[in-house]
């Protein structure tokens, strides 16, 4: 048996899609906070919460920075995007108490180890969900006959009519 979390268009859409989310964030969250010395999560409670909290900046406060700061982004090549990671960070930071940042570098770098983490965290989803190559049937029709010639039109040769 199979279950399919969310619509199968997106990975993370609807209920189930968050908390698979959360879930995947909490591992990196433990992980990161393992990693960098600046950055503390004393319980796993804290960890889900953080995650948790993580994921709602992301999806609602983090388009309104963006747009808000679209000059300096587009000025920055998108590298203004990294500040408004680690802003989302430090203000998880002032939202979760057993969650603890040591300064905007700290929060630079665990958004940028998080964002790694949940990267390869994804991988094995991503493969799942990948589109399948599925030739037509014309295609598979032509596939199995022993001829070059079928499907192909005769050569044409175009001239200009005007010389």
């Amino acid at each position: 048996m199979k279950i399919t979390i969310g619509d199968g268009r997106n990975l993370y859409s609807g209920p189930w899609g968050f908390v698979a989310q959360v879930v995947v964030m909490t591992l990196a969250t433990i992980l990161a906070a393992y990693l960098l010395p600046g950055v503390h999560v004393d319980t796993v409670g804290a960890a889900i919460l953080t995650a948790a909290v993580i994921a709602l900046l992301n999806n609602f406060i983090r388009p309104i920075l963006i747009v808000l700061t679209l000059p300096f982004t587009v000025v920055t090549m998108g590298l203004f995007l990294l500040v408004i990671n680690a802003i989302i960070i430090m203000m998880t930071a002032g939202l979760v108490p057993h969650f603890h940042v040591n300064g905007f570098w700290n929060a630079l770098l665990f958004s940028l180890l998080l964002t790694g983490i949940n990267y390869l965290l994804e991988i094995p989803n991503r493969l799942e969900h990948r589109p399948k190559y599925q030739p037509s049937d014309k295609q598979q029709n032509d596939y199995h006959t022993d001829t070059d010639e079928e499907g192909f039109t005769p050569y044409e040769e175009i001239t200009d009519d005007n010389k």
